[in-house]
């Protein structure tokens, strides 16, 4: 199974990643945020409100384009 930083991020909208913030990890576009934040959050059980209001800067919308990405990358992984 692909972890999330191997699912392909250059397409979705929601991310960005630059060499020189936080050592090139993919974040939130517009936040230094990693989208690792996300899943590790959602592991520990945090609810995506939760996640949203621990995290300011990431909006519903970016956290539903990561979900849908990270889905679609994986069900094409496993084809």
């Amino acid at each position: 199974m692909p972890t999330p930083t191997d699912l392909g991020w250059e397409s979705c909208a929601a991310v960005e990643r630059d060499p020189q913030c936080v050592s090139g990890a993919w974040v939130f576009r517009g936040t230094r945020i990693p989208v690792a934040a996300l899943f590790e959050n959602l592991e520990d059980g945090v609810s995506l409100v939760e996640f949203i209001d621990l995290f300011p800067g990431v909006s519903l919308e970016q956290v539903r384009l990561v979900l849908e990405h990270a889905a679609g990358s994986a069900a094409a992984a496993l084809r």
